[in-house]
């Protein structure tokens, strides 16, 4: 008989908690595509590969290292996922999300969110952070809520009207400003992927995006329903303005994120440190 997903976050659960007793964590971070250095900062008590952890996806994005780092950071007890799955890669929205369960189920009261993205703005710039305010989940054509709901997860209908926890925003804007980092502020739209958009698509979507990207809102739907305070941010790692298009560059994308990952681990750290 199919197990309920909540027998199997308990399961995944018990897990974790067998390798690491009484680690009760305030924080689950999910790091992006090149971003995974903030780990390294991370006082690792263990390392779980995420194949060790039933019920658990296994990334298959070469940039994503595919574990789990419990430890302390900046004196606060986190759990972060080095590598995330994505939908193109041929998950469920519910797989996809199956983590972001786990970590509320650990005792997490909070969830960062980093992610690579394209800049729509034309105000932004390459290797850019940008803090999410909102987004729009509309061009996904799934949710990670359809289905049956168990009211101990969270309510059938979800408020979204503040995802991204304004509390959370206001810190993260005054540790950017204390650590001299430049950041702005905008709209994220998620979109399916694997492929990147046309010059139609991206037209359309600047409109009413300032950013889009292929991963991040489903974990942040789930995590509203899970009634946790979320932070997004995001790495431009290419601009994406339909007149100035130009063939996409895997590793151009890759080393704007990598110029951009010490910026966003100073920032991540000391906003660790201001949470309450």
């Amino acid at each position: 008989m199919e197990k309920g997903l909540m027998e199997k976050i308990n399961e995944s659960a018990e897990m974790i908690k067998t390798a690491v007793p009484g680690f009760v964590p305030e924080a689950g971070i999910i790091l992006g595509t090149g971003l995974g250095a903030l780990a390294k900062e991370i006082r690792a008590v263990k390392v779980i590969p995420y194949s060790q952890i039933p019920y658990f996806p296994v990334s298959t994005v070469e940039t994503h290292s595919g574990q789990l780092v419990l430890g302390e950071l900046e004196g606060r007890k986190v759990i972060a996922m080095q590598g995330r799955f994505h939908r193109y890669e041929g998950y469920t929205f519910q797989e996809v999300t199956f983590p972001v369960r786990v970590m509320k189920a650990l005792g997490a009261k909070y969830l960062m969110i980093s992610n690579a993205a394209g800049g729509l703005n034309p105000k932004f710039k390459a290797s850019g952070i940008v803090l999410i305010e909102d987004h729009i989940s509309l061009f996904l054509g799934d949710n990670p809520l359809i289905g049956m709901n168990d009211n101990k997860l969270g309510p059938r209908w979800p408020d979204m009207l503040e995802p991204y926890s304004r509390e959370l925003l206001a810190i993260a804007e005054k540790a950017a400003k204390d650590l001299n980092i430049e950041v702005n502020k905008g709209v994220y739209v998620g979109v399916p992927g694997p492929n990147f958009e046309t010059r139609a698509e991206y037209r359309m979507l600047n409109k009413f995006a300032d950013v889009v990207g292929m991963s991040t809102v489903p974990e942040v739907i789930v995590g509203a329903h899970a009634g946790l305070k979320i932070l997004g941010v995001s790495v431009i790692t290419d601009m994406c303005l339909p007149d100035e298009l130009e063939p996409t560059d895997i590793k151009q994308i890759l080393k704007n994120s990598a110029d951009a990952e010490p910026k966003l681990t100073a920032l991540m750290k000391e906003i660790i440190k201001r949470i309450k």
